[in-house]
């Protein structure tokens, strides 16, 4: 198999790739990460989860030297030299950038480091059609979401009691688990976003950067298929909002569905032992996911990227107009 993994530079085949046993990401889960979908040979929505990507950078301290323009370029030429760049192939595309070597920044006197950038491509998991046609049960993990936390809304590679939800959710043969926050306000799934369909419109968290002024911080992450099948949405006609829901809206909604970039559009038809709707995926689920799965084939069907602006708040004006110095000169 031709390399599928770019770190640091260099492409290695994936036995060979290494990092340091110090780098801070392995050592104390300092780091972001993001999932991508590869098909039709591109990665969907790139631009936009560079974007996010950066920001969270940004706004968490981790690097300042990440530069759109040559990620970009080294996740589709990753996503070229492997097989799964041609023909009707889906790809699980993963960028990876953590704190760097913590032996280099004791060095360094704890100036900056170069961080550890790595991205790999895998073969999309295959989900059965029966998933999406019958729906799943989710549960509601113990675990809820801070929003004080600073972390959260952002995706950090610690994932832990995000991982031990889903464990719990598996155990019992639900396919996600319902995060809360602690306010008992809807967060999402443990590893995706959450919708809402009531009276035909549909109802999604405030995420990370939709807040509004002198509000509490947001710990929902702004997903890229949520931003996708919001699109899609005001494109068909349905209504959307995006407001504070409690864990009561659940039992009450018509339909429920989960958003990733793995999955897509995953219809929910009960929560722990109570049925949503009629027990079967809903009418708007099931054109939404007809959607997505049309938008992802077609590469004329990508959207514009999102500009980095969006994902930037007032006060991080200087470092958006150093990017752009960067990227034209």
């Amino acid at each position: 198999m031709p390399p599928t993994v770019w770190l640091n530079g260099r492409f290695l085949d994936r036995t060979e790739a290494r990092i340091s046993a110090f780098d801070a990401g392995f050592q104390h889960s300092v780091g972001l990460f993001e999932t991508m979908h590869g098909a039709a040979g591109r990665v969907f929505r790139l631009n936009d989860h560079l974007a996010r990507l950066q920001h969270s950078a940004y706004e968490l301290g981790l690097t300042e030297s990440l530069r759109m323009s040559a990620l970009a370029e080294a996740v589709q030429m990753t996503l070229d030299r492997s097989e799964l760049a041609t023909g009707d192939a889906h790809a699980r595309v993963r960028l990876t950038v953590t704190g760097g070597d913590l032996n280099l920044l004791a060095s360094s006197g704890r100036g900056p480091v170069d961080p550890t950038i790595m991205i790999s491509v895998t073969p999309a998991t295959h989900y059965p059609e029966d998933m999406f046609a019958r729906g799943v049960g989710v549960l509601i993990a113990p675990a809820k979401a801070n929003p004080l936390n600073p972390s959260e809304g952002h995706k950090t590679l610690n994932y832990w009691w995000r991982m031990r939800a889903l464990q719990e959710a598996s155990a019992a043969r639900m396919g996600e688990a319902i995060v809360l926050q602690i306010s008992n306000h809807l967060a999402g799934g443990a590893v995706s976003n959450i919708f809402l369909v009531r009276d035909g419109t549909l109802l999604t968290p405030i995420a990370h950067t939709e807040e509004e002024p002198d509000a509490l911080p947001s710990p929902v992450l702004p997903g890229i298929t949520r931003r996708t099948i919001i699109e899609l949405a005001d494109a068909a006609g349905v209504g959307t909002g995006r407001q504070m829901l409690h864990v009561g809206d659940l039992l009450e909604a018509d339909e429920i569905f989960l958003t990733n970039s793995s999955w897509g559009v995953l219809p929910v038809v009960r929560v722990e032992k109570e049925t949503v709707g009629d027990g079967a995926p809903g009418p708007v689920t099931r054109s939404l996911r007809e959607a997505w799965v049309a938008t992802i084939a077609d590469p004329t069907l990508d959207p514009e990227p999102t500009p980095v602006s969006d994902f930037l708040d007032d006060d991080d004006d200087d470092f958006d107009d150093e990017e752009d110095e960067d990227e034209n000169g």
